[in-house]
C-alpha cells in the first residue's frame, strides 16, 4: 500500500469490488497527489466498520449507503452522527441462489435473462409449492441497514413474497455468502461482487437479477465519514474527495479494468482470483459457469449521478427503514435522513467549473426514481410512498 507525506487518512474497507476507489486512490497515486496519506484498512463485517468509525479507528469508510443515516437516526449500534459527502458508485449487487433452487424457479417460469419480474414470480411459485412443515427459505443479507436488505425486501415484496413471513433473512458477512450457499446454509443472498460470480463460477450457485434491473442508477457505497471528523478536517475531506473523483476516471476507463480486476484481487485487498473481478467492470456478468449476460450498467464509477451523493437516494433509503419497521416517521427524522446525504460537501471539492458537482445545490435531488415494478418514489411524501405498499411491517 502507499504512503506519502501527506495528511494521513485511515479508511476502513470491505474486500468487494466497489471498494475500487479507494485502492485506486492509494495505489495510483491519487491520494499522494492531493495531499492524502491515505492507509486503507481491511475489515471483515460491517459491523465493524460501523464500531470501528464510531470509536475513532478510522478517519473515513467504505461504507453501506443506509449506514450513515441509521447512525444519524440513532437506530444502529455505537451510533454518532455521521455524513456522506461521495458516492462511491453505482449499482454493484446482485441477487444469487443455490442451483437447486434455481432448478425449481425455472420449473416455474423464471426467465435465464436476469429480468427481476419473471424471477421473482418463479421464486414465489417455487415456494407456494415447498412442503408445509414450517421450514423457510433462508436468504443472506451483509446487514440490516445495507442497500442488499432492502432491495432483496423490494423484490420479494413486489413478487408477494413477505420477507418477514415466507423466508428468513440472516446477516453474514460478504466474503462468507458464497461459502454458505455451498455448505447448505443459505438458499441465496444478495450481496456486492465478487461474491456473486464466486458461486456462479464454482457453479454452486446462480445469480438470477441484479441491483441495476431492481433499482437502475442507484447507489451502493458511499465515503462514510463522522460529522465531528468532517468538521475538523474540512481540508483534508475535500482533498480526499478529489483524490477519489480522479480514480473513479481511472477505473472507470475500460483500458484499465485488467490491471484494476489484478490490482483488487491482490492480498492486501478482496484476496481472491481476478478472474472473479474482471466481469463486473466490464459488465459482462458470469451468471453460472456457462453463462454470460451483459449488463452494461451492472457497476458504474462515471455515470451522472455515480460521486455526487443525492437527497432522493436517502430519502429512499430512510422510506425502507420506515417500510420495514426500523424506524417511526416523523419530520425531524426526515430532515436528518435528508441532510445526512451532502452534495454540498461534494461540489465544493470540486470548485472548477466543468468538473463534477460544480455549483451543485445543497440538496440536489436526482432524476426520478423508477423501481423495476414501474412504482415511482415520491420523495415529497415519503409516508405516503410507504403506504402505499401492501406488504410492509
Amino acid at each position: 500500500m502507499n504512503r506519502s507525506d501527506g495528511d494521513k487518512v485511515i479508511a476502513g474497507f470491505i474486500p468487494l469490488l466497489d471498494s475500487a476507489l479507494l485502492v485506486a486512490a492509494a495505489e495510483r497515486g491519487f491520494a499522494a497527489a492531493e495531499g492524502v496519506d491515505l492507509r486503507l484498512v481491511r475489515e471483515t463485517s460491517w459491523a465493524n466498520i460501523r464500531d470501528r468509525i464510531a470509536i475513532g479507528h478510522f478517519d473515513v469508510a467504505h461504507m453501506l449507503a443506509p449506514m450513515p443515516i441509521a447512525a444519524s437516526l440513532n437506530i444502529t449500534s455505537l451510533a454518532v452522527p455521521m455524513l456522506a459527502p461521495m458516492t462511491l458508485g453505482l449499482g454493484g449487487n446482485a441477487i444469487t441462489v443455490s442451483t437447486g433452487l434455481w432448478r425449481a424457479m425455472e420449473q416455474e417460469g423464471a426467465a435465464a435473462n436476469g429480468d427481476p419480474g419473471s424471477t421473482g414470480q418463479g421464486l414465489a411459485r417455487a415456494i407456494a409449492k415447498r412442503p408445509v412443515d414450517g421450514t423457510r427459505l433462508r436468504f443472506g443479507v451483509v446487514h440490516p441497514f445495507s442497500g442488499h436488505a432492502y432491495e432483496l425486501r423490494y423484490w420479494l415484496a413486489a413478487s408477494g413474497i413477505d420477507p418477514d413471513r415466507d423466508v428468513e433473512i440472516t446477516v453474514l458477512p460478504p466474503p462468507l455468502m458464497a461459502d454458505a450457499l455451498k455448505a447448505d446454509r443459505l438458499d441465496g443472498y444478495c450481496v456486492g461482487e465478487p461474491w456473486n460470480t464466486a458461486a456462479a463460477l464454482a457453479g454452486t450457485g446462480r445469480i438470477v437479477t441484479t441491483k441495476a434491473a431492481i433499482w437502475p442508477g442507484s447507489p451502493e457505497k458511499v465515503l462514510g465519514v463522522t460529522r465531528k471528523w468532517a468538521d475538523a478536517n474540512g481540508e483534508t475531506l475535500a482533498a480526499l474527495i478529489r483524490a477519489l473523483a480522479k480514480a473513479a476516471i481511472w477505473c472507470g476507463d475500460a483500458a484499465n479494468h485488467a490491471d484494476l480486476a489484478v490490482l483488487l484481487s491482490g492480498p492486501d485487498y478482496l484476496d481472491c482470483p481476478a478472474e472473479w473481478c474482471r466481469p463486473a467492470l466490464g459488465g459482462l456478468i458470469a451468471v453460472s459457469r456457462d453463462v454470460a449476460l451483459a449488463v452494461p450498467d451492472f457497476l458504474s464509477f462515471t455515470a451522472p449521478g455515480a460521486l455526487q451523493p443525492s437527497t432522493d437516494h436517502s430519502l429512499w433509503f430512510y422510506s425502507q427503514m420506515l417500510r420495514w419497521g426500523q424506524v417511526e416517521h416523523d419530520p425531524e427524522r426526515e430532515a436528518i435522513a435528508r441532510e445526512t446525504y451532502r452534495p454540498d460537501l461534494f461540489a465544493a471539492a470540486m470548485p472548477k467549473a466543468g468538473d463534477p458537482g460544480a455549483g451543485a445545490r445543497r440538496d440536489r435531488a436526482g432524476p426520478p426514481q423508477r423501481f423495476y415494478d414501474g412504482v415511482e418514489f415520491t420523495p415529497g411524501d415519503v409516508a405516503g410512498y410507504v403506504a402505499g405498499f401492501a406488504i410492509r411491517a
